[in-house]
């Protein structure tokens, strides 16, 4: 029950899915939430992997009309949170300024002209990625498609237990501090059973190319987020999310034209 509410939480912040219900945000509770962030990321791959299938099968759409729906979805299930992050993050990172002014433009409602530019960028390359991988989708595709929102919680878990809070204030510092290095000990056997799964189904290079991504991009954020901001925000979070799953679809894009032609 402790782990489903920590879903239900997950649901409400993260989601645009109506979940109304009054939940308990305690410590316990919201380490909760932070396991199940996979879990969630999960259930928004389902639906890209479900979107994907019933185009492709059940109607006579073309690759860019499944492609415009799976970007489309990806927008909308989020409610465009983790966009915000890639904005505010975007703003403060290209203004060039020190770590204080950075955290100060971050918590500026305005969006400035970098955040504008920078989500245009973000949304065409996935567009971009999307249209290419729909025009060369394989039977292994609905799978991997559907792994990339379910990594890209585990990089925004570890970030978060791993990476000391910027400012005492705000979303990722509540979750931060719920949390301790123990409330990961879930997430490698999550990866564990993703592992399986892609081996099971003959998928050695994704399941490689995946982990090996996964591994670059908690290392370098972990190191930049410190670097550029004094450490982590939700808004940074945000940003991580957003730029994981983009690396993966290009991981993705990669593997249909090198190891899945």
């Amino acid at each position: 029950m402790k782990w489903f509410k920590g879903l239900l939480i997950n649901l409400q912040f993260f989601s645009t899915i109506p979940i109304p219900l009054e939940l308990p945000m305690d410590r316990k509770h919201l380490q909760s939430a932070i396991q199940t962030f996979p879990l969630l990321g999960l259930l928004q791959g389902g639906i890209y992997a479900s979107i994907l299938y019933a185009i492709g099968e059940w109607t006579p759409f073309s690759a860019l009309t499944a492609a415009f729906a799976l970007w489309l979805v990806s927008i909308l299930f989020t409610g465009g949170i983790h966009l915000d992050g890639w904005m505010d993050s975007s703003d403060a990172y290209f203004s060039y300024r020190d770590q204080d002014k950075r955290l100060e433009i971050m918590k500026d409602p305005r969006t400035g002209a970098f955040g504008v530019l920078s989500v245009i960028v973000l949304l065409s390359a996935r567009f971009f990625l999307l249209y290419e991988i729909v025009g060369m989708l394989h039977s292994a595709t609905y799978l991997l498609a559907s792994a990339i929102p379910f990594l890209s919680r585990i990089v925004m878990g570890i970030l978060l237990v791993m990476v000391n809070p910027a400012k005492s204030e705000g979303l990722g510092a509540m979750f931060h501090h719920a949390s301790t290095k123990k409330t990961l000990w879930i997430y490698p056997v999550y990866l564990f059973g993703l592992g399986l799964v892609l081996l099971f189904t003959g998928l050695y290079i994704g399941m490689a190319s995946y982990l090996l991504a996964v591994l670059f991009i908690v290392l370098f954020l972990k190191k930049k987020i410190i670097e550029w901001f004094g450490g982590m925000t939700g808004d940074t979070l945000g940003a991580s999310v957003e730029l994981t799953e983009v690396l993966l679809w290009m991981t993705l894009w990669l593997l249909h034209y090198f190891a899945m032609g």
